[in-house]
């Protein structure tokens, strides 16, 4: 794996960078290369509460503070930001200053690899929201100085329009980390991991290609 100078990883909630890219985080991190994760909310409005329910409205976005820096801390990530915006607001937010916000990021970290979701499929409203501000602050960047930018896919036929990944990582030896930071996101993930769990323990092939492959798309300016 080639060796970045500096990684920005920039998702709207704690638990974004779990799922499809905590392997390629921590393998990063073993070779060197520092990681800042730009995180915009406390996903103070998720749906899940625990599974038995252990958190309110009210306590929610305490919790996920709290899972969020344990789950960075279990991928090793040093330089962690939370920009303080409020979940399910960040489509409503200034365009301009959105990307504002991100130009400052990349001109402040020098990034050599920006990962984030790809607009147009990534599903959700703040997802696009942060991957179109993310892609724009990059694309007006001189092309000699643009950061590759990595993303993340997942909407349904996004493959028969912007065909297969091209960057696909073998995490496998990373897969206790990534575990690792999914548990640290408990009053998300505690539902799914009993899903999950038993599947990895028996050697599901399709559960374990899941959680052994991480899949992006180079962004193309051009």
């Amino acid at each position: 794996m080639k060796k970045e100078r500096q990684i920005l990883v920039i998702f709207p909630h704690p638990d974004d960078e779990t799922f499809g890219v905590s392997g390629t985080i921590a393998m990063h991190v073993a070779n060197g290369t520092p990681i800042t994760y730009a995180c915009l909310t406390l996903g103070e409005m998720g749906r899940n509460l625990g599974n038995p329910p252990f958190a309110t409205r009210e306590s929610l976005p305490k919790i996920r503070k709290q899972e969020l820096i344990k789950a960075s801390e279990a991928l090793g990530i040093n330089d962690l930001r939370m920009l303080g915006f409020r979940d399910k607001t960040v489509e409503f937010e200034d365009d301009e200053e959105m990307i504002l916000i991100m130009s400052n990021l990349i001109e402040e970290l020098n990034p050599s690899l920006v990962i984030t979701f790809y607009p147009g499929y990534s599903v959700h409203p703040d997802h696009e929201a942060t991957a179109r501000a993310v892609i724009e602050a990059v694309k007006r960047m001189e092309e000699s100085e643009r950061p590759t930018v990595h993303c993340v896919a997942f909407s349904n036929g996004h493959e028969q329009e912007i065909g297969p990944a091209d960057i696909v990582n073998d995490i496998t030896p990373f897969a206790e980390q990534k575990k690792a930071a999914m548990r640290a996101h408990l009053s998300q993930t505690e539902w799914m991991l009993k899903e999950l769990e038993p599947k990895w323990e028996s050697g599901d092939k399709v559960a374990l290609e899941w959680l052994q492959t991480e899949r992006f798309w180079t962004y193309s300016f051009k």
